[in-house]
């Protein structure tokens, strides 16, 4: 019995956060986009403890790497999206755009659709196993549902529209791109070799501290990849010399 609970915790974590993202879309489509972060939140720490607790327990299995990545792509793909699409739904367009103004927010699905390459991706890809190659899915997320619950009004001012759907592929192609990322992952707890992520992960608080829970997470998550961005770009003159 207990043999069975051991095996079936991670997956149990796994689906609360699959229940979290069927909740963070539902509040989404509703236009309460304060309640789909909050849950999109709860998902991903449902889906950081349900990949700690595989580890610790070792008890990975396959169904449960299918499984993480099905709730994945419905947190941290399809909530987001919906976010956008109800934003989309609701923006002034020009007159000449009435005739497909309907249309437009569908774009937004272009997001999910791009999570889902990407979850593919990293379940194949053996270069990601101690840092990520592309945006994350739950960085982009956070990034999207803390930007439009940081200042909504932005949305509805003039061709904000455009300025939505250029960020929706602008992001949709980060999550697939081969740009380096760092990885919150401690091989152990010392400051040495672990400097950058001690001094993201305090930086991060601050913000939260300043901004709240529900609106720091859009200028975290851009420091993450500019201080990615930073890293590759220092590292490759490096190799270079090599």
């Amino acid at each position: 019995m207990s043999s069975f609970i051991k095996k079936n915790i991670p997956n149990t974590l796994t689906c609360g956060n699959l229940f979290s993202g069927c909740v963070a879309t539902t509040f989404a489509l509703a236009g309460n986009p304060k309640w789909a972060l909050t849950w999109i939140i709860i998902g991903a720490v449902f889906d950081f403890f349900d990949g700690m607790s595989a580890r610790l327990l070792k008890v990975s299995s396959p169904i449960g790497k299918e499984l993480d990545s099905l709730a994945d792509d419905v947190t941290f793909g399809v909530a987001p999206s919906c976010m956008i699409f109800w934003q989309l739904g609701v923006v002034e367009y020009p007159d000449s755009l009435n005739s497909i103004r309907m249309i437009i927010p569908f774009v937004a699905f272009v997001m999910a659709a791009f999570s889902g390459l990407r979850l593919a991706k990293f379940n194949i890809d053996k270069r990601q196993t101690t840092s990520f190659i592309g945006l994350p899915t739950p960085a982009n997320a956070l990034f999207w549902g803390a930007l439009i619950n940081f200042n909504p009004r932005w949305i509805n001012e003039s061709f904000s529209w455009i300025t939505i759907i250029i960020m929706v592929f602008l992001t949709s192609w980060l999550l697939v791109s081969e740009i380096p990322m760092f990885a919150l992952k401690f091989k152990h707890w010392g400051w040495k070799g672990n400097e950058i992520r001690y001094s993201f992960i305090i930086l991060a608080v601050i913000l939260i501290i300043f901004m709240g829970l529900l609106s720091a997470w859009w200028l975290i998550i851009l420091c993450y990849l500019i201080i990615s961005l930073y890293l590759d770009v220092k590292k490759k003159p490096l190799d270079k010399e090599r």
